[in-house]
């Protein structure tokens, strides 16, 4: 290659390079309202809509799934019908992370008739207390008066958890 080419092509590629970059940075400003917030065009929305049977209650999500939802006592009562798990979760905890995303991405494999209750385990002393829960990432099985049918821990996934309901 001669010192002309080597020219010509180092000029055609910074050509290249700010071509590109200024339709990057033009693209970007483009989702830019007036007032600086972002805005969203259709392809980047996405369908939040509740799809087939599933209807929004409270913060349960209800279908003819099970159902993962904060606890409250009178949730127990779920227990009449079907299995309550007590999900001893703390936010700072990797393993409750996980076993909490592997949950809400898998809510549709919940079986009917069983209801997960997530229980804050930094503010719920009481209930630690009641069922002996010593670390968080521990599970417990209730009936419908909150009387302890069984305990474990170190479910990683839904599938796992669910294989220890009695």
């Amino acid at each position: 290659m001669n010192t002309t080419q080597t020219v010509i092509l180092i000029i055609v590629l910074i050509v290249i390079g700010i071509s590109s970059y200024a339709f990057l940075k033009n693209d970007s400003n483009d989702a830019m309202m007036d007032d600086g917030t972002m805005m969203q065009d259709d392809s980047t929305m996405e369908d939040t809509s509740m799809k087939d049977d599933t209807v929004m209650e409270g913060d349960a999500i209800m279908s003819d799934h099970g159902s993962y939802e904060a606890y409250s006592p009178e949730k127990l009562a779920k227990a009449d019908n079907g299995d309550v798990i007590l999900f001893f979760r703390a936010s700072w905890c990797p393993t409750c992370r996980a076993l909490d995303a592997d949950i809400k991405s898998h809510r549709s494999d919940i079986p009917a008739g069983v209801t997960i209750l997530d229980v804050d385990y930094d503010n719920s002393t009481a209930l630690k207390q009641k069922y002996g829960v010593t670390y968080q990432h521990t599970l417990v099985q209730v009936d419908a008066q909150g009387n302890m049918i069984t305990k474990w821990s170190s479910s990683p996934t839904l599938t796992s958890l669910l294989t220890n309901v009695i």
